[in-house]
C-alpha cells in the first residue's frame, strides 16, 4: 500500500518535482555548458552571421559553434539522466546531433550542419535571446512531456526555419 501511495504521489506531483527540483539543476548545468562553449567555440562566418541577423538574432556576434564527439548531457546526475531518458533527450538509439545552450550551438562531429539545420538551431538561439534560457527550458521540458518533440511549440517554430531556409548555402 505504501508503494502504491508513493507512486500515486509521484505521478500526481511529477510536474512539480520536475519544475522545482530537476529543472533548476539542469538549467544551472546548461549555463555552465554555455559558458564553456563561449570560451572554446568558433564564431560565425560572414555567411552564418548574415543568416543569424535575417532570423532576427539581436547579437549574432555572440553565437559560438562547438564541435564535439557527443552533445553534452549531465549523465552523472542520475535524476537528470532519468528525466532525459523519459523525455527522449538521451537513451538507446537516440543520437543528439545539435543542441543550443544560450548563445552556444553544440554540434556532433560528422553532423552535416547545412543551412536548413543551422537555421533551425539559430531559431533556438533566438528563442533563448527572446525569452531567456530559464524560460525556454521550462517551457520546452513541459512541452516535450505534453506534446512530444515534433509537436512541441518551440520545435515547431524551429522546424519552420528548416522549411524557409531549405536551400543549402
Amino acid at each position: 500500500m505504501i508503494i502504491i501511495s508513493l507512486l500515486f504521489v509521484l505521478a500526481f506531483f511529477h510536474q512539480k518535482v520536475i519544475s522545482l527540483a530537476l529543472l533548476p539543476q539542469y538549467i544551472e548545468w546548461a549555463h555552465t555548458i554555455e559558458n564553456q562553449g563561449l570560451q572554446v567555440g568558433t564564431g560565425l562566418s560572414e555567411q552564418e552571421l548574415a543568416l543569424a541577423k535575417e532570423i532576427g538574432i539581436k547579437h549574432p556576434e555572440k553565437v559560438k559553434i562547438v564541435y564535439v564527439e557527443e552533445v553534452p548531457f549531465p549523465y552523472e546526475n542520475f535524476a537528470l539522466k532519468t528525466l532525459g531518458e523519459a523525455l527522449g533527450f538521451i537513451g538507446e538509439g537516440i543520437v543528439n546531433n545539435a543542441q543550443v545552450f544560450g548563445y552556444t550551438i553544440y554540434v556532433r562531429n560528422g553532423f552535416d550542419l547545412n543551412k536548413p539545420k543551422f537555421a533551425h538551431e539559430l531559431v533556438h538561439v533566438l528563442q533563448m535571446e527572446r525569452m531567456g534560457m530559464h524560460n525556454v527550458m521550462t517551457q520546452h521540458f513541459s512541452d516535450l512531456a505534453e506534446y512530444g518533440y515534433n509537436s512541441a511549440p518551440l520545435e515547431v517554430e524551429a522546424f519552420e526555419a528548416n522549411k524557409k531556409y531549405s536551400q543549402d548555402w
